[in-house]
């Protein structure tokens, strides 16, 4: 083979590459290549991707790119957004690095709309590279089509001698393009009259020429166009794909050199990624002191063990030394201390810090040094689960703090590394199954309607794939197979799947290095912060370490409700809340979850209410076990937890390993534990065989089957034979272990989150208003959650009290109302005023005294700073109440007021000064403004007000006189948002029968293309709003009740789509004081219709003794979805009662199976 591609672009030209990586390489195996180059535009996003999987299959893999060049890379004006195309190659690592230095210098210092770097940096970093000439936007292609030859002529001889001799190439290409054919001569001539050697190559985007359309997609989904708009930007051509040695030389006929010597360049090329080696960051102590880093590791862990564990127990010091050992074997001292000294820092400056998650709150060093918070020899947490000796990996603790003072934790870490050794890590969000179909539907132009159907066939699973989709779903595969346009779609699709979309900044990682970034990585800019062109998968293959800092909403919502306790007389720190309470436990039993961390969701709710914890280790069990997989497991748990008499072990030696999960299975230190007390494996080997398990690895489990069972002598492990357990036993335990493996969950991970679940849990049950005010301030902006929160106030007296202009702090804050603690509105949470003018309100109250009335306050606040727009929506929001005049009076004198305090403010400015202004306070100048004699707004109008400028009602609600017909639908704006909390973003609701009560907030009338009228009803209940839609029929049938303000009752379908809010499809109205005074006249339902249309539905088997438990249970949450009862004994199913219907068909399943077996519960779901 004498042929290479040097200019391809992958996937990782976002949204305009369309050559992902692996079909690439089987591509190129096809054509016989054994070279590639990848050449993405401006970046190296896939640089390490694209080796391994060359490296693999025996393809001699170029890293390049193709970058961009500017005349000055710090000039940033329109003049300046013209740019060049130019190829680089690394010949070697010298080459790699210096790549990466210029691709991270063209975000980082020449970023203006592409990255570019100019010919200075080239001049600068060019050791190592090789240069080709690029395509028609290239600088040579650009000037000889502008006729100007002799400047290309000059230009060409500047690249070679900034590249030096043989490493600068006039690059050939022809895709049948007009410009190409007029250019190719002349880069012909110049080759000639320079003696710059010339290459052939082919502007890869995509792989087949039949790909062209799908790449066409591609560029419209990146532009926002469809196929059908003129103006889009389009290929010219559909040459652009990876072609033959044999389809090069045909284009090149006279050329053959120019064709070979690609292959030349390539083999030129030897760039090697060492992913054997560990780069690892250097620890700076903060004073000087004469102690290696090991020795201060050991230092601090010595002083923290005394003060963990003050009667030093002979189990802590060896686990100290042992870990201490390994993380020295591994070399990890460093990594411990750095992350130490930043948690340090964080405590030290108040900024709160989680209690230490992940596999990284297994071990005591991480304890001892105050990084992690729960004691593993307690709780039994592992080491090995998260630093194996005899697997080196690299460490991962996962630290979570104050998501609002999170950056300062980074800033103070790139201070002192470096701010060229501290960067984030990239993510890329991917086109997913269903996403992908939906944007090729809109580029291909099909309806909202038709694309829609056919994305919510694709069953709703994680990882899901259009691959794996035909194979489950039946009807997505008739379709494709029936449906010319939707196998258009979906084979356009599925050439496009899982491409990356776009890149972003990782929620939380963290790259520390020890020498600059750019020695290890190319860097970019996302929104101004500097990250990685690496994804964190690269990262650790590259032995870089990574660190997690992330925000998260709970500690900060912790550190608020502390802190609001202080201000009541009330000091505590946050280590000091207990989690013993059983005054907690009980309130978690009654399902009371609202705003408590992890527990808040109503599955969950359901699921703590039968369990009725009772202590923190079933805390950490219950977020174990509800995830998809472990919840087939809780009926055990329960039963197990409630009648510790139904626990049965396989073998004695179990209790002392499951006794803590009531015989279950739960967390994967379980199996670890149990290959090592039962069959005397070590805990580094346990670790290996729990990975082998949760991977399905067939071979190695089947190996280690034996070892378990009979034990190695070479081995030096004697197994479970030879430790007196029965090989019947062994067998069932190793089965057991297998199928639990898969889904099994860390408890290191757990643990660290129940602990902050039983905090936030004590926090509400003892200072409620002081939770609920910092959990209503963490969610400020999200107008649906505070109104939930506020209403759960409202439903358990904790007042929720208006902003007053002398009361209300800048944040919600408690205040006393009578005998109780209330929350009181702050000002910040009022739209038009913002936080500046808040504070701004707050400290002059607090230096000058309370405000007497809007003339005092407008004389005292900066006009500028809180302007007429914000003093209005102090007015609505009633923030001047009791100060003397009504919001009425108010909203009529305010504007004269200010114009008043503006006019005497300009001339104090002009020193227009008579004696008078002196001597006279400005109030005195306003307050000759009277009040006009007005009647207040009707109450419906204040709270109308309030709603404007807050997003929710403060003093009263509208539905209040309702709330007792409304608290018995099951359906409200606040479970249709939980909905896209769940694993399925609620699609498996699409179509349910639901019922939503409210009052109609607004009403949009359309015409349809046969001039029937339709509607868009917003209707609005106590939480939030939602879109109700009336089709012609239904429109023409109730428009006559609806108007703005009217109580409703909406029933109908709902319509739960993945890009839009969820909406209900009406099919009757009924006006609530119709349901209040007249429920007779509700018309009798079908039930058997209704159960034959439901689109899931529940199918119990069952013996009729088993009849009443099940119904308790169904009873529990009534709902819409009809349950089949199959008396087995009888041969008959039976629809059961209307009352026995249920609301959430997985909830009532984790519910039954308290007392069924798995296997005689059944849900359907005909969307999926």
């Amino acid at each position: 083979m004498a042929f290479a591609h040097l200019h391809l672009h992958t996937e990782y030209s976002l949204l305009d590459g369309a050559c992902r990586i692996r079909p690439l390489i089987q591509r190129l195996l096809e054509l016989g290549m054994d070279a590639c180059a990848v050449t993405d535009h401006g970046v190296l996003y896939g640089a390490v991707d694209f080796y391994k999987e060359c490296r693999a299959h025996g393809i001699h893999p170029v890293i390049g790119c193709e970058v961009y060049v500017t005349g000055d890379r710090f000039e940033k004006t329109g003049a300046n957004r013209e740019y060049s195309h130019l190829i680089l190659l690394c010949e070697n690592m010298t080459g790699y690095r210096n790549l990466m230095k210029l691709s991270s210098a063209g975000f980082t210092e020449g970023f203006y709309y592409k990255p570019r770097i100019d010919l200075n940096l080239l001049r600068e970093h060019h050791e190592g590279l090789i240069a080709t000439s690029a395509c028609l936007s290239g600088e040579l292609s650009k000037l000889l089509l502008e006729g100007r030859y002799e400047d290309a002529r000059d230009h060409a001889l500047l690249m070679q001698d900034i590249m030096g001799a043989g490493n600068y190439f006039i690059e050939l290409m022809d895709h049948a393009i007009r410009e190409q054919k007029l250019v190719l001569p002349q880069l012909v001539k110049l080759s000639q009259d320079t003696g710059i050697p010339l290459i052939a190559t082919n502007d890869c985007h995509y792989l087949r020429q039949e790909d062209a359309p799908a790449q066409e997609v591609l560029m419209c989904i990146q532009t926002g166009k469809t196929l059908e708009d003129e103006q889009r930007m389009r290929m010219e051509t559909e040459e652009l794909y990876v072609k033959s040695e044999a389809e090069m030389r045909a284009l090149f006929p006279h050329l053959g050199e120019a064709v070979s010597r690609t292959h030349d360049i390539a083999m030129r090329c030897r760039v090697d990624f060492d992913f054997s080696a560990h780069h690892l960051p250097l620890y700076l102590p903060n004073v000087e002191t004469t102690l290696s880093n090991p020795e201060i590791l050991r230092t601090l862990c010595e002083r923290g063990l005394k003060e963990r564990y003050p009667d030093l127990p002979e189990a802590a010091v060896q686990r100290l030394h042992y870990e201490l050992s390994v993380i020295n074997a591994m070399g990890f001292v460093d990594y411990f201390l750095i992350v130490w000294d930043f948690i340090r820092f964080a405590r030290e400056n108040d900024i709160m810090v989680g209690p230490g998650r992940g596999s990284g709150a297994g071990s005591i060093v991480a304890y001892c040094l105050n990084i992690t918070q729960l004691d593993p020899l307690k709780y039994k947490l592992l080491f090995e689960r998260f630093l194996n000796p005899e697997r080196v990996s690299l460490p991962d603790l996962d630290i979570d703090l104050c998501y609002e003072r999170r950056p300062e934790v980074i800033e103070y870490v790139a201070q002192k590394y470096g701010y060229d050794h501290v960067a984030q890590i990239i993510t890329f969000g991917t086109m997913a199954a269903r996403g992908v179909i939906r944007d090729v539907g809109r580029v291909l132009g099909y309806s909202y309607q038709e694309t829609d159907q056919v994305a919510k066939l694709v069953p709703m699973e994680l990882n899901i794939t259009l691959e794996r989709a035909l194979a489950q779903s039946p009807q997505l595969r008739e379709l494709e197979q029936t449906n010319p346009r939707v196998k258009r779609l979906l084979d356009t699709a599925a050439l496009l799947e899982g491409m990356p979309r776009h890149a972003a900044t990782h929620a939380a990682g963290v790259l520390i290095t020890k020498d600059p970034l750019t020695d290890y990585v190319p860097l970019q800019t996302n929104d101004a912060v500097i990250t990685t062109q690496y994804a964190m998968g690269n990262i650790a293959e590259l032995g870089l370490l990574k660190t997690d800092f992330l925000g998260l909403r709970t500690l900060t919502v912790i550190r608020d409700a502390l802190l609001l306790m202080a201000d009541s007389g009330v000091h505590m720190q946050e280590q000091d809340i207990p989690i013993d309470d059983p005054a907690v436990y009980q309130m978690l039993s009654l399902g009371d979850t609202d705003g408590v961390f992890q527990l808040e969701s109503a599955g969950m709710r359901s699921f703590i209410a039968e369990l009725k914890p009772e202590g923190f280790e079933d805390i950490i069990a219950a977020i174990s076990l509800y995830r998809p997989g472990p919840m087939a497991s809780i009926p055990r748990f329960i039963q197990g937890k409630n009648n510790p008499g139904s626990i049965r072990y396989i073998t004695p030696e179990l209790a002392p390993i499951l006794g803590v999960t009531y015989g279950c299975m739960v967390y994967q230190e379980q199996v670890m534990q149990i290959v090592r007390d039962l069959a005397g494996f070590s805990y580094g080997r346990s670790d290996e065989i729990r990975r082998a398990m949760s991977k399905k690895k067939k071979e190695i489990m089947d190996r280690e089957r034996q070892v378990f069972i009979h034990g190695s002598l070479e081995e030096g492990v004697p197994g479970c034979l030879k430790n007196g357990i029965s090989q019947a036993a062994a067998e069932a335990i190793y089965d057991e272990m297998i199928a639990f493996a898969s889904y099994a969950f860390n408890k290191s991970h757990a643990a660290p989150y129940a602990l902050l679940s039983v905090k936030t849990a004590w926090l509400k049950r003892h200072y409620p208003a002081q939770f609920m005010a910092a959990l209503i301030n963490s969610y400020l902006g999200a107008t649906a959650k505070v109104a939930a929160y506020v209403q759960f106030c409202r439903r358990n007296q904790i007042p929720v009290l208006p902003p007053l202009i002398n009361h209300s702090h800048v944040k919600f804050t408690v205040d006393r109302e009578g005998d109780r603690d209330g929350i009181r509105f702050g000002l910040n949470a009022i739209k038009s005023l913002g936080e500046k003018a808040a504070q701004a309100i707050v400290k002059e109250r607090e230096a000058h005294g309370p405000y007497r009335d809007i003339f005092d306050f407008c004389a005292r606040v900066d006009g500028s700073t809180v302007n007429k727009r914000a003093v209005e929506a102090l007015i609505k929001a009633g923030a001047f109440d009791g100060l003397g005049g009504s919001r009425v009076q108010c909203m009529q004198v305010y504007e004269a007021v200010m114009d008043e305090q503006a006019r005497q403010k300009r001339n104090h400015n002009k020193n227009q000064l008579s004696l008078f202004d002196i001597t006279t306070p400005d109030r005195a100048m306003t307050s000759h403004i009277p009040y006009p004699d007005l009647p207040e707004f009707p109450a419906s109008t204040l709270l109308a007000m309030e709603k404007e400028v807050t997003g929710i009602y403060i003093t009263g609600h509208p539905l209040d006189a309702y709330a007792h017909e409304l608290d018995k639908l099951q359906w409200s704006t606040l479970v249709l948002d939980e909905l896209a909390e769940r694993e399925d973003r609620g699609l498996s609701e699409d179509g349910r029968l639901v019922s939503l009560g409210g009052l109609v907030a607004g009403i949009k009338q359309k015409a349809t293309r046969k001039g029937d009228l339709m509607a868009f009803v917003t209707l609005e209940d106590l939480t939030g709003q939602v879109e109700c839609l009336f089709f012609p029929r239904v429109w023409e049938r109730y428009s006559h009740l609806l108007r703005e303000d009217v109580a409703c009752l909406f029933s109908g379908k709902l319509s739960v789509q993945e890009d839009r809010p969820t909406s209900l499809i009406v099919d009757s109205v009924r006006l609530l004081t119709e349901a209040a005074e007249k429920p007779a006249q509700k018309a009798p339902e079908n039930e058997p219709a209704l159960a034959k249309d439901a689109p899931v539905k529940l199918y119990l088997q069952i013996a009729r003794e088993q009849m009443p438990a099940c119904e308790k249970l169904l009873k529990r949450q009534p709902g819409h979805i009809p349950v089949y009862l199959y008396i087995k004994e009888e041969q008959v199913t039976l629809l059961a009662p209307r009352d026995w219907w249920v609301q959430e068909a997985l909830d009532a399943r984790a519910d039954l199976l308290t007392v069924l077996p798995s296997k005689q519960i059944k849900v359907v779901n005909k969307t999926q």
